[in-house]
Formats: C-alpha cells, sequence, structure tokens
C-alpha cells in the first residue's frame, strides 16, 4: 500500500468534518480525501438498504481515488453498512468506523458506570451501541435517547444559539439522560453543540470527544499497517459532494480556516 496514498472520510454532510479535522490535527502529514453527500443528508432517517446503497458507492469513488483507508464518520452508516463496506473493499484499503473505537474507550474506562447517548433514530434503533457495550462484560449501564431534529438543525447552522439551546435542554432534560455519569454524542454533527451540552450539565457530566478518539484509531491503524505518510512535504486536501450546498461550503471554511475547493460528485448520473 502507497504510503503517500489519501484518508478517505465521509459523512452524509457537515458532521463528518469533525472527524476530518481531528485527523488532520493528529496527523498533518497525511492526505485525505473528504466525501459530503450532501444530496441524502441527514442518513439518520434513511433505511438500511438506502444507507448501504450509499456507502457503497462512496466506497467506489474513494477507492479511484486510491485511498489507503476509508473511515465511515458518520454513527448512521457505521451501524447499517460498516460490516458490508469492509466485505466490499476487501484488501484494498483499511475500512474503519466511529463505533468501535468509542465502545473500546468506554470499556477502558467507564466499567460500572451509567453512561448516556443521543443519536440518529437509525443509530439509536439499531442498537449497536448496546450490543457492543453489552458485549464488554463491564457493567456499563447505557441509557440511550433518539434526538433526530439535532443533526438537520446543524446542518442549517443552528448552533451555539438561542434556538439550538431549546432543542438541546428539550433533548437533555429527557428522563432517559437523568442521572449520567458521561455522555456519547453519537453523531459526529454534535461536537458542534457540545459547549452547550456541557452547559446544560452544568460541567458535572463529560462529554466524550469522539472525534478525537476515532482520529487516535486511525493513526494506530496506519501505523500498525506500516501505512502512516513519512512525506513531509505540504499535504492535499479534497473536498468531494453529491450536491453543492453553500452551508457545507461555509462550514468547512471554519474547520480548516481558509476556504476550501469544492468538487461537486453526485453518487449517480
Amino acid at each position: 500500500m502507497d504510503q503517500n496514498a489519501p484518508i478517505g472520510i465521509f459523512d452524509s454532510g457537515i458532521g463528518g468534518l469533525t472527524v476530518a479535522r481531528a485527523v488532520h490535527e493528529l496527523l498533518p502529514k497525511e492526505n485525505f480525501i473528504y466525501f459530503g453527500d450532501t444530496a441524502h443528508l441527514p442518513y439518520g432517517d434513511k433505511s438500511v438498504a438506502a444507507i448501504q446503497s450509499y456507502t457503497i458507492k462512496i466506497c467506489d469513488i474513494l477507492l479511484k481515488q486510491q485511498c489507503k483507508l476509508i473511515l465511515i464518520a458518520c454513527n448512521s452508516a457505521s451501524s447499517a453498512a460498516y460490516e458490508l463496506a469492509r466485505e466490499y473493499v476487501g484488501r484494498r484499503a483499511k475500512v474503519l468506523n466511529v463505533i468501535d473505537p468509542v465502545v473500546a474507550y468506554i470499556g477502558q474506562h467507564y466499567s460500572d458506570k451509567t453512561i448516556g447517548l443521543i443519536g440518529t433514530k437509525r443509530t439509536i434503533s439499531s442498537n449497536v451501541y448496546r450490543k457492543k457495550i453489552d458485549k464488554l462484560n463491564k457493567n456499563i449501564r447505557l441509557q440511550c435517547l433518539a434526538t433526530p431534529l439535532l443533526a438537520p438543525m446543524i446542518e442549517e447552522g443552528y448552533f451555539n444559539n438561542s434556538i439550538s439551546q431549546v432543542i438541546i435542554t428539550d433533548y437533555l432534560s429527557s428522563p432517559e439522560l437523568q442521572q449520567i455519569e458521561a455522555l456519547i454524542l453519537g453523531c459526529t454533527h454534535y461536537p458542534l453543540i457540545q459547549p452547550q451540552i456541557e452547559k446544560f450539565y452544568d460541567y458535572k457530566v463529560e462529554i466524550l470527544n469522539t472525534a478525537s478518539i476515532v482520529a487516535e484509531e486511525v493513526k494506530q491503524t496506519l501505523a500498525t499497517e506500516n501505512m502512516l505518510n513519512p512525506n513531509s512535504m505540504l499535504p492535499y486536501k479534497k473536498f468531494f459532494v453529491s450536491d453543492y450546498t453553500q452551508s457545507f461550503a461555509e462550514s468547512a471554511k471554519i474547520f480548516f480556516g481558509a476556504t476550501v475547493q469544492l468538487e461537486h460528485y453526485p453518487l449517480w448520473e
């Protein structure tokens, strides 16, 4: 595998940019390609079959870009399509998801604790976190709540303001999230509202920084497979979208500190 080959990262929209930024900060020598499937966002209310179809098509695109590793930076796609994607990609690239690293982290740090989970309808209904955490046998009590308004709210730029605070407060006041000691942000969009969530809990509940946890997993995988890029030359970043949106362009600029060039790449032509 070419060590100079890029890392491929994809999500339904801007949420995966939180992971992409964490990966870029931890691995500044790596080239990467980001694909935002903005034509089909959010994935959280799509069927398993639809998410799997989108995922395989995006994997094809990233493989054509010679990606050495593909990161499914979306909880809904990670729960619905990871196993299928890994089988489809085979030995052509490593495939990672955003759920397994977080579950492993929880197992290491939260034995005998009660933790909360918020995510899309698809992620919560899949029960994937509960199944994986139960397999750890660490007596971890998981309390889950679907929060379907949060991802589209964030995609529309409503975060860190009074409107988003009302919605966040209503969700987090639910009985399902009482008496928790930590909270998993089970959607890569949610770190954008992490300051508001921390404030709601008066900074007494640990909010897991899932983006940094996943970035560490990417680094470890590349190191183990001897795929880290040793090149010190300026790496490149490419951004593909299945449908151009102004909010994505603005968000990418905020995340990476400069205007980024978006390439329109429809999944089906």
